[in-house]
């Protein structure tokens, strides 16, 4: 049973909290990250980009000690508050599409990630988990939840509908018509019964934020051994998290986007596909994967569909039978020589909130000569892979929520 519990959360004054709330740095281009630093000066931006202020890029610990100057100088100016005690946070999110997430976010507990009490699915780079402790350690903060996720549990549900009964602490909408509420779990009664809930919960499964869940195991590590043994909670053996229900989650696909044919013409191309799969010549007609083990291609003006021949495929693992790894053994491996997907500059992702239009455009362009569209997979397939051990492939999903930095932050 996973160890849940309320914290103490650093958060920007209700007046605020939308002018500071921030999408993470790389997913906004240029233009629209210096439009936030020019004109807001409460975004979040101003501490992940510490650099700006000086009109200079900034990198490694230098940048890591500016990071953590420009937050103490909001603490300083009271942008930001600390709740005087641990407390849970309902946060729910309703996307433009009336999408609608609502879960909890608490400190998580590091044993119970070394335990595989909150399980895994996700391969992560080691020199990034380094870089990525290094900075939490210096910065002292962590200010965007690891999303985790668990089956629905009905007395979650009924604390969570009589906490939101009441007035939000937050209520705001972003320019991309998201709206954010917040709710501060203070009854003592409601914080026991949430505790206790999880406790009837087996495990939680990362959904999103790999990275920085071993991160923080690795600072956990750095702590001393009289920390450890103090009788007080030790912050260092918690990350902060947002736990919503498996069924809240929307996963989306990545497709591929391959540079070359592996010195193949087309219709050789075309005949070594031919022995893993039955190919249907869409001609214009735009096709979008509906079941299991069935992909989308575009290839000279033209989309297929190529269906998994099962005989042709050996199924051994819950991993072998991922879509994005029968692509994988079937086509980008033995057919185009693509053998690590994580680096090799030939092939390329997009995830599947950019619709086949995208991957048409993109061949039309020149820039690649095939496309693949991919089924999204199923909660169930994720749990199961992360249940037997195993990784998925990078690129495999694109989960929602995506969340906002600075709303909460889990001071060290």
């Amino acid at each position: 049973m996973p160890k849940v519990i309320p914290f103490k959360a650093v958060r920007p004054t209700r007046d605020k909290v939308g002018l500071v709330a921030c999408r993470p740095y790389q997913s906004y281009t240029q233009d629209q990250r210096e439009s936030r630093l020019n004109y807001n000066p409460f975004s979040f931006l101003h501490i992940v980009n510490p650099g700006y202020k000086y009109h200079k890029e900034i990198a490694g610990k230098q940048r890591y000690q500016l990071v953590k100057n420009r937050y103490l100088e909001f603490r300083e100016e009271n942008i930001f508050i600390q709740d005087p005690q641990p407390y849970y946070y309902v946060y729910r999110i309703i996307d433009r599409e009336r999408n609608s997430f609502t879960g909890i976010i608490a400190a998580t507990s590091i044993e119970d990630y070394k335990a595989n009490c909150i399980k895994c699915h996700e391969d992560t780079l080691t020199e990034r988990e380094i870089n990525f402790k290094e900075y939490i350690k210096t910065v002292g903060f962590n200010a965007e939840p690891v999303l985790l996720t668990h089956p629905r549990n009905k007395n979650l549900d009924n604390i969570i509908a009589e906490v939101t009964k009441d007035r939000p602490e937050y209520e705001f909408t972003t320019t991309y018509r998201d709206t954010h509420y917040l709710w501060i779990v203070k009854n003592a009664t409601y914080i026991e019964k949430i505790e206790n809930a999880y406790k009837e919960i087996p495990a939680l499964y990362i959904a999103d934020g790999h990275h920085r869940s071993a991160s923080s195991a690795l600072l956990a590590e750095d702590t001393t051994l009289e920390e450890k043994s103090s009788n007080k909670v030790n912050p260092y053996q918690y990350f902060m998290s947002f736990i919503i229900p498996e069924d809240d989650l929307k996963i989306h696909e990545f497709n591929r986007l391959i540079t070359d044919l592996n010195g193949l013409s087309k219709e050789e191309f075309l005949i070594a596909l031919d022995s893993y799969f039955i190919i249907e010549n869409l001609k214009n007609e735009y096709f979008k994967p509906l079941e299991k083990n069935q992909f989308s291609m575009y290839l000279d003006k033209e989309f297929y569909r190529l269906t998994l021949k099962r005989f042709s495929y050996k199924f051994t693992d819950a991993l072998s039978s991922l879509d994005a790894q029968v692509l994988y053994n079937t086509v980008l491996k033995p057919i185009l020589n693509i053998t690590d997907v994580r680096n090799n500059k030939r092939i390329a992702y997009a995830h599947g909130k950019k619709d086949l239009t995208y991957i048409k455009e993109c061949v039309d362009s020149g820039d690649y000569k095939v496309g693949f569209g991919l089924k999204p997979i199923a909660v169930e397939e994720m749990k199961q892979i992360a249940d037997e051990g195993l990784t998925m492939p990078p690129k495999t999903t694109y989960i929602e929520p995506k969340l906002r930095s600075g709303i909460t932050i889990y001071e060290f």
